[in-house]
């Protein structure tokens, strides 16, 4: 038990640049009390002692603000930073190393009976005010950003950030789109929404839409090439291009997806 206490205290020294000493971790952090809380409840818990169990749970909810059902299965160095008003289902699981910021919630979707809370792999960090619903599956060392919410699973190492919470793919690991640098190309400007990680949804259906028109060129391309091979001369007269003369809509455009960039490079999930 005493080697668990040790190994709790070092993992926030590890996690929490404010931490100064061992009485102060002991003493003066929610997070560590509510843990040790939830290990007395946990075992009384699955031995069937069920309302003392959660008398001692709600008991931890009223001294710390962290609310922990003692079903839920919490791992080894596991670090609720800050804490208030963090929640926990009774059958979420979260595996070693974890950190979870303050007003996350590991939430249910459905009122029946079984699985029916996340569950968060080795070494998760879920940020600030972050819901995570359902019984999904949180990849080991994924990172879900401050506020979102997030109810599909997310894979190994992944950041999610939105909501609902989406993948952020890190640049250097993006593929150059070849059939959206041409529709930029052809349009001029970024076309609302050629980039993939447009947050703005209609921006985004917007782009969808522009990569419908281009693959529709290139088939009425194609076959007008065919018909005039077999003698037609219905594609003669050439089709008007679609372009955007006004200067004041191209800069402003430009503009936008410059801030959308900037907006990508600045974002911590932590924060």
């Amino acid at each position: 038990m005493f080697e668990r206490l040790k190994e709790d205290i070092q993992s926030v020294f590890h996690r929490d640049p404010a931490a100064r000493n061992f009485f102060d971790v002991l003493t003066n952090y929610p997070g560590m009390h509510a843990i040790w809380w939830h290990r007395l409840s946990h075992p009384l818990y699955k031995r069937n002692w069920k309302w003392l169990a959660r008398f001692i749970s709600n008991l931890a909810r009223w001294l710390t603000g962290i609310e922990i059902h003692p079903g839920a299965t919490i791992g080894r160095r596991f670090f609720i930073d800050h804490g208030m008003g963090v929640v926990i289902g009774e059958t979420a699981e979260i595996g070693d190393d974890c950190t979870l910021y303050h007003g996350v919630t590991l939430g249910g979707t459905s009122w029946n009976q079984g699985k029916r809370h996340p569950t968060l792999a080795n070494g998760v960090v879920v940020g600030a005010g972050a819901k995570v619903l359902g019984p999904i599956y949180i990849g080991e060392n994924a990172k879900i950003g401050s506020n979102s919410v997030v109810v599909k699973d997310v894979p190994v190492d992944a950041t999610c950030i939105g909501i609902p919470g989406r993948i952020v793919v890190p640049k250097s690991q993006r593929k150059t789109d070849d059939v959206r640098s041409a529709i930029a190309k052809k349009y001029g400007f970024d076309a609302y929404a050629v980039s993939d990680d447009n947050p703005d949804p209609v921006a985004n259906h917007i782009g969808k839409i522009l990569d419908h028109m281009h693959m529709m060129d290139n088939k009425v391309i194609e076959l007008c090439r065919e018909v005039k091979k077999l003698g037609g001369d219905v594609c003669d007269k050439a089709i008007p291009g679609l372009t955007i003369d006004d200067d004041d809509i191209v800069k402003a455009e430009q503009n936008a997806a410059r801030d959308r960039t900037h907006r990508h490079e600045a974002f911590d999930p932590q924060i």
